[in-house]
């Protein structure tokens, strides 16, 4: 007898355990990542040949205390390595942990290579080659808290590459992981009843093949042909072979027996493809059918009763915030279908993502916890139960008890500030506002409301707070909208706001429907379209309506211009305050297709009122036709590839100004808008032209917190005096 020991992805320890018990294993004892266990040979090969969750089966050999490179080489040295190997095999040594003597674990791996090596040299006169790719004999060494544990590896490549994958899809589990999450669904005892295994998200088909193996008695590593063990001294070839007879017997009993009903499905066809080469290469297309498939269109097998069964999925995370919006519908669709479907059934989803998660709208019977790779993840075990009447599953409103003690704090920061809006509201008659700009800096978001619809924009997020804390904050913002404005679920629209570089402003966010996030609203006598979904900013920036109403109050009669008119919504409320005429220009077509949307929303002529596609640089430097009223609001930056040049407006604005004020009516009057925080008007214009500072009147009460987000000045030709020469 002697002590190996197993390691296994953490989380697993207890399954491991128990696995290995079962194996043979005399004792057990559970640490971080792994299972000490003791045993004798036929053990170690039974370990290595039958389990489902262990990465490598190891063989301690030695530990020693390591305080300096040479306390390292001398104590691997000191090892009888001519009795577990010779100079005709050739080795790699797997070196992890760093200590103050041993900081990388490169240098480490040399030094214990150096001494194995000049071992067998002095024994043998010889020495063995180095392959890092495909050893005879791993070596693995871990050094922790000062101590080196020395250990060979029967395993060879790690456990859980069972030799039947021949395909890939992006983020495959592991195969030993599969294997837990199935044995912690309680697969094999639904199996036993005669129920039946579905993966709707079967991506490369591994859970679908190791539930397969587990109920046909397949030993997981019956296909590979090599293992660490058989470049080892001490290798008893007979006692292998006997056991692999064995675990190929058990084989052939099991496939002919009568399998449960296993089945995948997925929306990709080469994700299909990829399943069925390795349902393929395992040697069970005859049991495991992988068609092409969407959630959508998820239904029970009818071709035979099945009373129960289990539906095990690992979907999409989302790493990005963004991404985790894509991917809310399909969480919400499986809820649906699979309550819908599967009355009575068992349903295990995997997750790394707990804000998704909710998204089933189902309450775990079970949760465990475990690592897939580093990601912190959860296995949710629910019993589906009955829909109801109409088919769709009842929808849980959020509860002031439900909710964390950050997105009760921030819901009632909205409440607050609701309060304080609602008077103003009430009287202007506003229905597009500001009800929250990153007041906790923790929160560091923008949450604008447009009549019932909800737009949530990220910021970037204070550096004291760390990824998983932000990722924390924006689930308790959703939570607490959620709870707030229930009837406003599917009006939700979440953000990531990144700074933009040339023409990505007019990029869409995702490819999706463009009904799902485009509402009419209206602000004062103009109804305006809101693009929610598509584009980092709607269509409408809240913040200028004060601007625009100072536009409409002006414009009766007014030949009016519009610059970088964005969506013309300024010039839709010009035009409805009695404008004579307009222009307005911009590069982008997306806009102002977006631009002659918003006309025909509010009738405006187009003889009248004019779009023109051009560069507003180039255009303003030919300085044509002459304006009573003239709106120039440009961006910050542009090096858009459409424009000849590159507009940095705290360099240029004074160019573009003197442009704008050649074709402006003696009488008229320019108003200069731009939302770089730290801009400062150059001092040259104020001796050229009369220049009033109007900021501070251009905010509302929804934007009163955050007075550098635009600045504004009316500039007009300065009159000279009739005494004047």
């Amino acid at each position: 007898m002697r002590m190996w020991f197993a390691s296994c992805p953490k989380g697993l320890e207890a399954l491991l355990a128990s696995e290995l018990a079962n194996l043979g294993a005399e004792k057990t004892r559970e640490t971080v990542a792994g299972v000490y266990a003791e045993g004798n040979l036929e053990f170690a090969y039974r370990a290595c040949l039958w389990s489902r969750l262990a990465n490598r089966i190891l063989m301690p050999l030695e530990k020693f205390p390591v305080n300096s490179a040479d306390d390292l080489y001398r104590g691997v040295a000191a090892i009888a390595w001519e009795r577990h190997l010779t100079p005709h095999e050739s080795i790699a040594v797997d070196f992890v942990g760093t200590n103050d003597a041993i900081r990388h674990s490169k240098f480490g791996a040399q030094h214990v290579k150096d001494a194995i090596v000049d071992r067998l040299q002095s024994h043998f006169s010889d020495r063995p080659n180095v392959d890092l790719r495909s050893p005879d004999l791993r070596i693995n060494v871990r050094l922790a808290k000062d101590q080196a544990h020395v250990s060979l590896d029967l395993s060879g490549d790690s456990l859980h590459k069972r030799g039947y994958r021949a395909a890939m899809v992006p983020a495959p589990l592991k195969e030993n992981l599969a294997a837990a999450l199935l044995l912690r669904a309680d697969w094999p005892e639904i199996a036993a009843r005669g129920g039946a295994l579905i993966d709707p998200l079967c991506g490369s088909g591994t859970l679908l093949i190791e539930g397969a193996m587990m109920v046909a008695d397949i030993a997981p590593g019956l296909i590979r042909e090599q293992f660490g063990f058989h470049g080892w001294a001490q290798h008893d070839a007979e006692l292998w072979q006997r056991l692999r007879q064995e675990a190929l017997d058990r084989c052939q009993a099991g496939l002919a027996r009568e399998l449960p009903e296993i089945r995948g499905y997925d929306k990709d066809t080469r994700a299909v493809t990829a399943a069925q080469e390795n349902v393929a290469c395992a040697g069970l297309e005859k049991w495991v059918r992988v068609m092409a498939k969407p959630i959508e269109a998820f239904k029970k097998p009818t071709h035979r009763q099945i009373a129960e069964g289990l539906i095990i999925c690992n979907p999409p995370y989302g790493e990005r915030w963004g991404d985790m919006e894509e991917l809310r519908p399909l969480y919400q669709t499986l809820g649906e279908v699979t309550k819908r479907e599967c009355p009575g059934w068992r349903l295990a989803v995997i997750t790394g993502n707990a804000e998704l998660a909710s998204e089933l709208r189902l309450r775990a019977d079970r949760k465990y916890q475990f690592f897939n790779g580093t990601i912190p993840s959860q296995l949710l075990l629910f019993q589906l139960r009955e829909a109801t009447e109409s088919g769709q599953v009842q929808r849980k409103e959020l509860s002031e008890e439900s909710l964390s003690e950050g997105a009760r704090m921030f819901a009632n920061r909205l409440k607050k500030n609701a309060r304080k809006l609602s008077g103003w509201l009430k009287q202007s008659g506003v229905r597009c506002y500001r009800l929250y700009d990153a007041d906790m800096p923790e929160y560091a978001v923008a949450v604008d409301c447009y009549d019932d619809a909800i737009h949530v924009q990220e910021y970037a997020p204070p550096t004291n707070i760390d990824e998983e804390q932000a990722n924390r904050h924006l689930s308790e913002v959703r939570q607490a909208l959620l709870y707030l404005y229930p009837e406003s679920r599917s009006k939700l629209f979440f953000k990531e706001r990144r700074r933009q570089k040339g023409d990505s402003q007019y990029q869409r966010q995702a490819v999706r429907s463009r009904q799902q996030g485009v509402f009419e609203v209206q602000e004062g006598p103009c109804r305006l379209e809101v693009n929610l979904a598509d584009y980092l900013d709607s269509g409408l920036f809240l913040d200028h309506r004060p601007v625009r109403r100072l536009l409409a109050e002006r414009a009766g009669g007014k030949r009016f211009l519009n610059l970088f008119c964005y969506t013309a919504a300024a010039t839709v409320q010009a035009a409805i305050g009695g404008a004579q005429s307009s222009l307005s220009i911009d590069m982008s077509n997306s806009y102002l297709e977006w631009a002659g949307r918003n006309f025909a929303l509010n009738d405006l002529d187009p003889q009248r009122h004019q779009l023109l596609r051009a560069d507003c640089l180039e255009w303003l430097a030919m300085e044509q036709g002459e304006y009573d009223l003239i709106f120039l609001d440009p961006p910050t930056f542009s090096n858009s590839k459409k424009m000849e040049e590159v507009l940095d407006i705290q360099r240029d604005h004074g160019k573009l100004i003197d442009h704008a004020m050649a074709i402006l009516a003696r009488n008229g009057t320019l108003v200069f808008s731009n939302n770089f925080r730290k801009f400062s008007l150059d001092d040259a214009l104020k001796s050229h032209y009369d220049v009033e500072d109007i900021t501070d009147k251009t905010f509302d009460p929804d934007f009163q917190r955050n007075r550098k987000i635009h600045h504004c000045w009316l500039i007009r030709h300065r009159m000279l005096s009739p005494w004047h020469g």
